[in-house]
């Protein structure tokens, strides 16, 4: 045994950018990346929950795919493109944030960051889904509140405002009169 054996992890150096942002970050290897994000970028709209990835309310973007940052590491982020809920913008985003806030899918808040961070991505990735669809899609989300009837909603009316998705009679959807 040598010193270096009990010498603290000098973590790894990750470089990331995160909401546009470059950041080149020492993290210990054991880091999650919502942690890295919550406590050393101090960006806490991404909300931990569970800590067991079960929940999505940390979910973020990750090379623009949906991840639980509460399970992955920040050390495997390195040279990726995280985009965080206080990063969302664009035609997508806004049509999402507006739509949730119509629909009354926002709750009491807590979930809202990994539900809005996972309408981006079923809108963008799946612009002709389904409200059951949207169902299967949001199966990683949990919300307390049981409100997904305002959240499925909220989705399709994103879709829909975008001109992405229209309503199928058949599905029943009807939002504000509109079918």
């Amino acid at each position: 045994m040598t010193d270096d054996d009990t010498a603290p992890d000098p973590g790894t150096a990750v470089r990331v950018r995160v909401n546009g942002a470059v950041h080149e970050l020492q993290v210990p290897g054991r880091l999650s990346l919502a942690d890295a994000l919550r406590e050393r970028l101090h960006l806490t709209g991404t909300h931990l929950g569970c800590e067991h990835g079960v929940c999505g309310a940390c979910t973020v973007l990750v090379d623009d795919r949906p991840v639980r940052s509460c399970i992955t590491l920040a050390a495997a982020c390195d040279g990726s493109d995280v985009v965080t809920v206080e990063g969302l913008a664009g035609p997508v985003a806004d049509a999402v944030r507006e739509a949730f806030a119509a629909e009354h899918g926002l709750q009491c808040g807590f979930c809202t960051s990994g539900m809005l961070m996972t309408a981006v991505d079923v809108v963008t990735r799946r612009p002709d889904a389904t409200p059951d669809d949207i169902r299967h899609e949001l199966g990683g989300n949990l919300c307390r509140c049981t409100g997904y009837v305002n959240i499925v909603r909220a989705i399709t009316r994103a879709a829909a405002d975008l001109g992405t998705i229209t309503a199928d009679a058949g599905t029943a959807v009807t939002i504000g009169g509109r079918a």
